[in-house]
């Protein structure tokens, strides 16, 4: 039906029609390249997971107004910036970084929720910081 670049060119998006059920789907092509390595805090070397990095932001969203396309306009954004940097291996901290980057732009609330969860917040103080510091850069 329908056929179009996505903003950063990284994916064709495609409407496609079920010809006996009628239905339509949207599928996403996204061009092969070199497989990125995630390496742990322990040292552990992990292939990157686009799919896991869905569902961190999913989490992170969950029960919020957040749409499905803004979350995948930032997974998108995520992983254009990794392969930009033609590297093979990049840390988790770097991936958790710019996580925390879109969320900090998405949701604030999945913000602070990631951040707990990344930064393993111990206290009540350490949410308040976090809080003090989105209403400062407001």
């Amino acid at each position: 039906m329908d056929s179009r670049e996505t903003t950063d060119l990284a994916e064709t998006r495609r409407r496609r029609e079920c010809l006996d059920c009628n239905k339509r789907f949207t599928t996403y092509e996204r061009m092969d390249s070199v497989d990125l390595a995630v390496i742990k805090k322990d040292g552990r070397r992990e292939a990157f997971d686009r799919e896991k990095l869905m569902r961190g932001f999913f989490k992170a969203c969950e029960k919020r107004p957040v749409a499905r396309e803004k979350i995948e306009s930032c997974v998108a954004a995520i992983e254009g910036q990794l392969r930009k940097t033609d590297r093979a291996e990049i840390s988790s901290r770097k991936v958790g970084e710019l996580v925390m980057g879109q969320l900090k732009k998405l949701d604030h609330v999945a913000y602070v929720r990631f951040a707990s969860v990344y930064r393993s917040f111990r206290d009540i103080a350490q949410f308040e910081k976090e809080i003090k510091l989105l209403k400062q850069n407001k």
